[in-house]
């Protein structure tokens, strides 16, 4: 158990390497984000978390396995792994912040690249939700009082061609 840390782990050494190599840009366990995330994007608001699946507990998975030793001890550490990451997901979701949890087992050769391009969509929706320009679209009543989108002038002005042209000589 000694030699388990907990930063630079495989699973983290994954998705830092698909995400720097796909173009994204990232700072690593960052102090003051709450939970300290494993990858933290700022322009996206989003923190990343990559959990180990014995660490955190993660239910119905092939690699958490109940320990048969000491069983009282590994109940309450898990647990409370478990209601500190709910803790630190509430407060960064309360913040405006995005919170995706990337799995160990999720990580499998087999399933990295479907995980990752679900990463990468929720990136994507982030991006644009923060940095799209929110336009105000203008009705108008119909005839028979729907409304709906007008497309273009109602009486459109025109230019005479010649006219134009003798304004230009």
């Amino acid at each position: 158990m000694a030699r388990i840390h907990s930063s630079a782990t495989k699973p983290e050494v994954l998705v830092r390497h698909w995400l720097w190599n796909h173009g994204y840009r990232y700072r690593l366990n960052v102090k003051g984000v709450p939970g300290k995330p494993d990858i933290v994007m700022r322009r996206y608001h989003t923190a990343i978390f990559v959990n180990g699946c014995f660490w955190h507990g993660h239910e119905n998975c092939f690699n958490y396995r109940k320990p048969k030793s000491n069983i009282e001890f590994w109940e309450k550490k898990i647990s409370r792994n478990q209601e500190r990451d709910q803790e630190n997901y509430r407060t960064l979701q309360e913040n405006g912040w995005q919170v995706i949890v990337v799995w160990e087992c999720q990580l499998a050769p087999k399933h990295i690249e479907q995980t990752m391009s679900e990463v990468e969509v929720l990136l994507n929706d982030k991006f644009l939700s923060l940095y799209q320009k929110h336009n105000k679209v203008v009705y108008h009543q119909s005839e028979d009082g729907q409304k709906l989108p007008m497309a273009a002038e109602t009486n459109p002005k025109y230019r005479d061609n010649k006219k134009y042209q003798n304004e230009r000589n």
